[in-house]
């Protein structure tokens, strides 16, 4: 099942280190399948609020997210971006084909014993 890496990148002056991230993850991408969907692409903002930019990166499934974000050639060049960009990053599953929410939303109802109490099925 398709993984992603998700980043939330905050605005931050442009720097040197920065770009030589960039121009340094794709070969560190390659060897675990991953590649771009999103890149630092600025948002359309329809709830709340987002200041900065989404990086959207696909994996064959979770354990080639996570060992390519634990890889020696990943870490060599993550401070190059931490240092001069605060970021939220996670590492997520994806669904799988034919996924439906209604069928989560019935689990979800189940377990929290809102079917009965609203005279639905279980």
């Amino acid at each position: 099942m398709t993984a992603y890496a998700l980043a939330h990148l905050r605005p931050a002056a442009p720097h040197p280190e920065v770009f030589a991230y960039i121009e340094k993850i794709q070969p560190t991408l390659d060897p675990f399948g991953g590649h771009f969907l999103v890149h630092g692409s600025e948002v359309e903002v329809r709830e709340g609020t987002w200041p900065g930019f989404v990086v959207v990166i696909a994996f064959p499934d979770l354990a080639r997210a996570r060992d390519w974000y634990d890889s020696p050639a990943y870490k060599e060049i993550l401070p190059l971006r931490t240092r001069h960009i605060d970021a939220d990053v996670v590492l997520v599953p994806g669904v799988p084909d034919g996924y439906d929410p209604a069928v989560t939303a019935a689990k979800l109802r189940a377990a929290a014993g809102w079917g009965q109490a609203c005279g639905l099925p279980p």
